[in-house]
């Protein structure tokens, strides 16, 4: 690949990163920032970067109380002549969070940065800076693209486990020097309780970092915020987000387990049973934690386009806010299916619209896997495929709509990625196998997760035709991350040739599946 060399940038890791992912941090996470009234505010959850493109990025910050975000920029370390940004005066409103977007900068280029925290009755009172770094798009083809993605974080219980190195898979994938990382949602486990220890297999013992908010489940605004806060007191993950960008989309355990619009909670674990009043509660608190521009719009979107330069379009899709009931899922009539009508339409315009040549539709659920959703005691379906291998029913009626549509318009190098079933796998779809037949053969990699229980292999589900080309998943549920079976991807686009390659690989970044897709092709 012809990736552009980075000078320096592993000495801003060893360095000013490794430093700001130290920085000491609240003493107790549940408690209000407002209150720490002396000296001068504090950076201590490290800074995140999204929204990047050629010229611009949004930077975000967390303060322990009441500051006036300032972000300097720099082509160097040195931080000689930087470019100032003055930011939005972080209060309680947001839980002392915000973020600065940073335009007109270079294209392709590695951009240092460093956010300083000042006291809004006196500037000149500001904290230590928090550093930080990210790689802007490149205009240039030839440039290439490198990219990992992976979900389900800190979930069926294991959670931070100093013991163990914590979220150690963070430090394989920085390893990588990847230009951003596509989180396929399942950031936290709103609904799964953190203990202090679990007992494993072999009489050993998990240990976990434990703090207020991750006692119970998430009902409150508050506990929805302190949950986004937990992930935040892993180093690895500090450090991570300090010098790769994210494009996050969210799934079900940001708010509960398998939840659609409109359901009434039978969980005796809540007080709160109406999920629409824990979403709204749980979105919220997930636009204060991310980098996340199209939350900050007025109809509050998760789903978007993120154009990556010449070569690469990524399209988050949210298969969560606008579907419809879980359900045995065999209606023969689906106007809102799993995506609504409204984005199923968004994603047909602008992926007809794309003009890069490679389109990645980052999807929090599998097309062809079988996820069932047993919580009630029926039989219904959480994810689109519903186990019945002849004709679409239910929400597969709505994906047959999508690729039908992909084919007429001879859409181009479309690559489904997702998480969410807590194993890898690669899927390809082919019409001749498929009982749904107007469509152009594609590839879906399954991946994840990054530190919760891994789980078997799903089965497939007929309509579209998947071939099972690899698998690797434990015969057993709820294994921890110490039993293996943690993994991420890897994307990585030629600037030459123009060729993907998708590497599958675990925790410690051993690669345990490849495979080349050839550009220009509708189908693969």
């Amino acid at each position: 690949m012809s990736h552009r060399p980075l000078p320096g940038r592993r000495s801003v890791l060893r360095g000013s990163l490794a430093a700001s992912a130290a920085l000491t941090l609240p003493p107790a996470l549940g408690a209000a920032p407002a209150l720490a009234l002396s000296g001068r505010p504090k950076a201590g959850w490290g800074v995140q970067t999204g929204d990047v493109t050629c010229d611009s990025g949004l930077v975000w910050v967390r303060s322990d109380r009441p500051a006036r975000m300032i972000v300097e920029t720099s082509a160097t370390e040195s931080f000689r002549n930087p470019r100032r940004w003055h930011g939005p005066l972080l209060g309680a409103g947001t839980d002392f969070t915000g973020t600065t977007r940073l335009r007109g900068l270079p294209s392709g280029e590695q951009i240092h940065y460093r956010v300083l925290l000042a006291d809004p009755d006196d500037p000149r009172r500001t904290g230590e800076p928090v550093t930080g770094t990210f790689r802007t798009a490149s205009g240039k083809r030839r440039d290439g693209v490198r990219f990992v993605w992976s979900g389900d974080l800190a979930g069926q219980g294991w959670g931070i486990n100093p013991e163990f190195g914590g979220y150690r898979i963070y430090d394989a994938m920085a390893k990588l020097d990847p230009d951003f990382f596509i989180c396929s949602g399942d950031n936290i486990y709103a609904d799964g309780p953190i203990t202090e220890t679990v007992a494993l297999p072999d009489g050993s013992t998990w240990r976990n970092i434990t703090t207020e908010e991750k006692s119970k489940v998430a009902e409150t605004l508050a506990e929805f915020r302190g949950n986004f806060r937990y992930n935040l007191l892993d180093e690895n993950l500090r450090a991570f987000n300090a010098q790769v960008p994210s494009i996050i989309q969210w799934d079900d355990h940001e708010v509960t387990n398998n939840w659609y619009p409109g359901e009434i909670l039978a969980d005796t674990r809540y007080t709160e049973k109406n999920v629409d009043v824990l979403a709204e509660r749980a979105r919220q608190a997930f636009s204060e934690y991310y980098p996340i521009s199209t939350l900050r719009s007025p109809d509050g979107r998760v789903y978007r386009v993120q154009h990556h330069g010449p070569l690469l379009d990524v399209f988050v899709l949210d298969m969560r806010t606008y579907r419809n009931a879980n359900s045995p899922d065999n209606q023969t009539t689906d106007p809102v299916g799993i995506l609504g009508s409204e984005q199923l339409e968004w994603l047909k315009r602008e992926l007809s619209r794309s003009r890069a040549v490679w389109k990645v539709i980052a999807s929090d659920m599998p097309l062809g896997l079988v996820v069932p959703d047993t919580g009630d005691g029926k039989p219904n379906i959480e994810a689109v495929a519903q186990g019945d291998p002849g004709a679409p029913l239910g929400r597969e009626l709505q994906i047959a709509e999508l690729l039908r549509f992909i084919k007429h318009r001879r859409i181009t190098g479309t690559v489904w990625l997702t998480a969410d079933v807590h194993y890898t796998s690669a899927q390809h779809y082919l019409p001749s196998r498929a009982a749904f037949t107007d469509f152009e053969p594609f590839w879906e990699f399954v991946s994840g997760p990054l530190n919760a229980g891994a789980f078997p292999a799903n089965t497939l589900d007929n309509t579209f035709g998947p071939d099972r080309v690899f698998l690797k998943a434990p015969t057993t549920a709820n294994v921890s991350p110490a039993g293996g079976y943690q993994f991420f991807g890897e994307v990585d686009i030629d600037g030459h040739s123009g060729e993907l390659t998708v590497r599958l690989r675990e925790s410690d970044g051993t690669v345990l599946f490849t495979q080349v897709l050839q550009p220009g092709r509708v189908g693969q």
